[in-house]
């Protein structure tokens, strides 16, 4: 190791790495045969079980990020280890799955190992390889190779432009196959409900929203008395005829307005100093269209209605912050 880190010009030496990584993504598109690529989707989308994913060292941690992300986008998949495949994890491997295996070299012996159970048991093998001559490729149904003059690591040894590749390749298949599908973003919250987008995609108002004792609704003819305690609550009180259906809304603004005019009579009926027809939503609206409709009328909260139009609950603008929905 001759170079001294004092004057090693790092910067320059990264930007050769990205410059060969983004070398070897250019010629992707020229490269990949679209008549094997769309054979291997259909392989796939055809597949009534598992896509098993296999491949050793580099590729092997290839593999296993692609057999998350074709489960994570409704392709069902899970990742085998080649070497402890044939130590009784073959079992795995049935005739309804197709195998995805990635090499490099297309003749990783480990990999090579699970041909003969393959085979034997007619699974379909689609094989992502550097090696369109290798023995990977000539026992596979479907080849997906690639061609790298060189890997982006100065020593050309480790893998660093090949499994970029590698990986740029399975995200295509995954892409590919997630348009096929007509996959769409409810599918994918449905596949990450502790993330970020599954809790702005399934959250919907029934599950935040203020009932029972905490929904501050009273009847219409209540006075202006008896409303403003309950509006300590959210900010707000609802307000329902007979029958339970909603009439109107008085917010801590209308209240503020209305002292500023010089107050009213404290036995008025709220009916005549509510806001009628208000905006209200549903309980089954996904939490991100609230917030959206309270910023853009510029309000506080929203009661909730059902489908005849009963006040059955009260949302509000806190209770989203809280829930991470709201920036």
């Amino acid at each position: 190791m001759s170079n001294s880190p004092d004057n090693f010009d790092f910067h320059s030496a990264g930007l050769r790495v990205l410059k060969l990584e983004a070398e070897a993504l250019r010629g992707l598109g020229e490269q990949i045969e679209g008549e094997a690529f769309a054979k291997a989707c259909r392989l796939i989308l055809e597949c009534d079980s598992h896509v098993v994913v296999t491949g050793m060292g580099k590729s092997g941690h290839i593999g296993a990020k692609v057999a998350a992300t074709l489960s994570s986008t409704g392709t069902p998949a899970f990742f085998l280890h080649p070497a402890e495949a044939v130590h009784g994890d073959l079992g795995m491997l049935t005739p309804r799955n197709v195998v995805l295996a990635v090499s490099h070299s297309g003749a990783t012996e480990e990999v090579l190992n699970l041909l003969p159970y393959i085979s034997h048991h007619e699974i379909s093998l689609i094989v992502v390889c550097g090696s369109a001559l290798g023995p990977l490729a000539k026992r596979a149904d479907v080849v997906l190779s690639y061609e790298l003059e060189k890997e982006a690591c100065p020593l050309n040894l480790a893998p660093t432009a090949s499994t970029i590749a590698q990986m740029a390749l399975c995200d295509a298949l995954a892409g590919a196959l997630m348009e096929a599908r007509g996959f769409t973003n409810e599918d994918f919250a449905l596949r990450h409900p502790l993330g970020a987008l599954g809790r702005r995609l399934l959250v919907r108002v029934r599950d935040m929203m203020a009932t029972g004792a905490d929904n501050p609704v009273l009847h219409e003819s209540a006075t202006l008395s008896e409303a403003i305690p309950r509006m300590a609550q959210l900010g707000a009180v609802a307000f329902v005829d007979d029958t339970g259906i909603l009439t109107g809304i008085f917010c801590d603004g209308d209240l503020r307005r209305l002292v500023e005019r010089g107050g009213a009579d404290p036995t008025t009926r709220m009916s005549e100093l509510m806001i009628k027809n208000p905006k209200r939503v549903s309980p089954d609206i996904a939490g991100p269209k609230v917030v959206d409709i309270l910023q853009e009328f510029r309000i506080g909260v929203l009661p909730v209605v059902d489908e005849d139009n009963r006040a059955v609950g009260m949302i509000d603008l806190k209770t989203l912050h809280q829930a991470g929905l709201a920036g």
